[in-house]
């Protein structure tokens, strides 16, 4: 490959780092994001120009098409949809290494080469990890758009089965490499890597879909880097070194945010149990129920127009009922009054990383209202109200007080310990991990159910008749 061309490599992929750097906070996101992908046109224009192109038909016609089919993605996608494209996404960059990588160990057979043992060891990884992460991919695309349940779905010797299948693919490609397999074991370990990929995300439960997604954005960047090795593109090495390690640093991030390994994410099963909502009413129920207080629209507004400090805990729920705007309209007349509003942002909340900043972002709410948990927890005690919409698991005390929850030890926001909470939910059901909220039932929560859109357009409504 000629130096220009190598030189142009080092540039975009200088760009794929400032853009990741940039990547790091809201605020120089968007330029970040503007940089890569800078970068990447400039690697895909390096490839057209010193490549080797055999036909700029099919090169036109899927530049035409895939940019037609992702400019329609962008712009008709709903923002509750996004953690499935993002999924998607994952799976065709997956399943896109492996084609690559496939067909060149097939071109190679065909001609009767000798494929060098290097090479032939990143085609079996660049097809193993493609082919587990489009299939994975898929199911979790199923799980999150509710084609699939979100639950864990268990069966007998599962990590058993997994684990033969995982060594069955690893002793097949090694056979490969030795160069004395036939095709057949090829197709062998694409429908075997394919099986895994199925078997390893039907068995994690919904509310570690987040985690997964990042798994998955690393799994197809480690993909990618080694069909840039099986075709000798150092562009292709760089960018996909990228994904894979930011993906895995996100994957570590996560984990540390719900106190869990993980390997305990991905063989957990969690989510796998469901539990049962307690009663509306305004007295006791039977034995072993229990009792939620209900608050009036206009008393909910009274009480958040007149707080000195209120902290809004966005969930998916806030994404679904699409009430953004109208909760930004809320605080700011909240603050025209004299309160003080923050939002406090749970690591894992939503469907995939940062899916509330970005929620948030598009109803322009000033970035540094936006605050981690570990900033805000401090906060919640010295709250006049916290009103939580849509979220669920992460704000359940049975994280920190209940050692049999499948929550326990999972870092929340600690928005028990706010004066008064209003929470924002449509019925009693539990959140995406199946497990009841003890929050719902503190003497210091006022339910307020209906659709988080319709409710908080009322509120606005009723603040500004006072």
């Amino acid at each position: 490959m000629p130096a220009v061309a190598m030189l142009f490599y080092l540039l975009s992929s200088v760009l794929f780092i400032l853009g990741l750097k940039r990547l790091g906070s809201p605020a120089t996101a968007p330029s970040g994001n503007r940089l890569a992908a800078l970068g990447m046109l400039l690697a895909i224009v390096t490839t057209l120009v010193y490549g080797e192109i055999l036909s700029w038909g099919f090169i036109i016609a899927g530049v035409v098409v895939g940019s037609g089919i992702g400019a329609v993605l962008a712009k008709t996608v709903q923002m509750t949809a996004m953690p499935q494209m993002v999924a998607l996404l994952n799976g065709f960059g997956g399943g896109a290494s492996a084609l690559v990588a496939a067909a060149e160990f097939l071109r190679g057979s065909a001609a009767g080469e000798n494929i060098l043992p290097n090479v032939s060891v990143s085609i079996q990884l660049s097809v193993i990890i493609g082919a587990v992460t489009f299939a994975g991919s898929i199911v979790a695309f199923g799980k999150l758009q509710g084609l699939v349940t979100s639950r864990a779905i268990t069966y007998p010797l599962q990590k058993i089965l997994n684990g033969a299948l995982l060594l069955a693919v690893l002793v097949l490609a090694g056979w490969i490499v030795t160069g004395e397999a036939r095709i057949d074991a090829f197709t062998a370990v694409v429908a075997l890597a394919l099986i895994l990929g199925v078997l390893s995300v039907i068995s994690i439960g919904g509310a570690d879909m987040p985690v997964v997604i990042s798994l998955l954005n690393s799994y197809s960047g480690l993909a990618a880097a080694m069909t840039g090795f099986v075709i000798g593109n150092h562009g292709l090495i760089i960018a996909g070194a990228l994904v894979g390690a930011s993906g895995i640093i996100l994957t570590t991030i996560m984990c540390r945010a719900m106190n869990r390994s993980l390997a305990n994410v991905l063989f957990g099963a969690f989510g796998a149990a469901a539990a049962g909502g307690g009663r509306i009413a305004g007295v006791a129920g039977a034995v072993g129920d229990r009792m939620v207080r209900q608050i009036s629209l206009d008393d909910a507004a009274v009480m958040l127009a007149y707080a000195k400090r209120v902290i809004i805990v966005p969930g998916y729920g806030l994404a679904v009922a699409q009430a953004q705007h109208d909760v930004r309209e809320m605080a700011d007349l909240i603050e025209r009054k004299g309160g003080v509003v923050k939002y406090a942002i749970h690591p894992v909340a939503g469907r995939m990383p940062g899916h509330m900043n970005v929620l948030l972002a598009e109803a322009n709410i000033p970035y540094p209202k936006l605050k981690d948990m570990d900033e805000i927890n401090p906060e919640f005690e010295r709250a006049d109200v916290s009103l939580v919409i849509g979220a669920n698991d992460v704000v359940n005390p049975a994280a920190r007080d209940q050692a049999d929850s499948p929550l326990y030890g999972m870092p929340i926001l600690d928005v028990d310990k706010s004066h008064h909470v209003i929470v924002l939910k449509r019925s009693m059901n539990p959140g995406f991990a199946g497990v009841d909220n003890d929050l719902f039932y503190n003497e210091n929560t006022s339910m307020l159910f209906g659709d988080a859109k319709d409710t908080v357009g009322n509120i606005v409504q009723a603040i500004k008749e006072l």
